[in-house]
């Protein structure tokens, strides 16, 4: 059974449907990234999946001994969340914020875990450090370690590697394909057709074209003729 099913979903906001008769599944391991127009509705999907928005029609089924509350997620940063006033530790470990119900602290066990996943994300040796004072590649590991806090199945990630540098950029894709290989689903919001290729297993457009299979069918299909795509934009193939 697949770990997240999407049936037949509209989607919208203050009732404006912006996808309609989108369903696609995500199996346990794979590496899905979600490309499209700005606007088509690729952020309001993930928040649906997440269960921060409700479809307007259509259903969500999680399986495979996934629950919706074990998905991690690492969400575009505004201005005024990149100036947080926090430690990296504290931000690390709120990640559990999730499975602690009324419980008002965190157990040592989570505390362990967290220094796990500070680790695993090589920010361990910031952890006293104040979270404004990072960089920005610093501040997207220190919210991956988090995210991994809430999972050990799925990470939905939402553009994880928007204004980084191009180093910086590669060590995090590094990083994401290292955490599939190691057993966790990808689920990635991305601008960057070049690099969905490259580590994807699978592909979904939504805007104007939906498209929905693996990278080796969207390369041969809906978008073949642009062949810029799958030269580095050079448009010389």
């Amino acid at each position: 059974m697949a770990q997240l099913t999407c049936e037949n979903l509209t989607l919208g906001y203050e009732g404006k449907e912006i996808i309609s008769g989108l369903s696609f599944s995500v199996d346990k391991g794979d590496y899905l990234c979600i490309v499209g127009e700005n606007g088509s509705g690729k952020s309001t999907l993930m928040k649906t999946i997440l269960g921060l928005h409700s479809p307007m029609k259509g259903k969500i089924i999680t399986g495979d001994g996934l629950l919706q509350t074990e998905i991690g997620y690492l969400p575009q940063q505004t201005v005024v969340q990149k100036d947080f006033p926090a430690s990296v530790r504290e931000i690390v470990v709120s990640g559990f914020q999730g499975k602690c119900g009324i419980r008002p602290f965190y157990t040592k066990a989570e505390k362990r875990a967290a220094l796990e996943n500070m680790k695993r994300m090589s920010v361990d040796d910031l952890q006293k450090r104040c979270y404004r004072e990072l960089s920005g590649g610093q501040q997207q590991r220190v919210l991956l370690a988090r995210a991994l806090c809430a999972t050990r199945k799925m990470l939905l990630l939402d553009e994880p590697v928007a204004g980084l540098d191009p180093k910086v950029t590669s060590e995090m894709y590094s990083l994401i394909s290292k955490l599939n290989k190691e057993g966790i689903t990808i689920v990635m919001i991305s601008h960057d057709i070049e690099a969905a290729l490259r580590y994807s297993t699978h592909i979904l457009h939504i805007g104007g074209d939906v498209f929905f299979g693996t990278k080796e069918e969207f390369k041969r299909g809906l978008f073949i003729s642009d062949r810029s795509l799958f030269n580095g934009g050079e448009g010389n193939g």
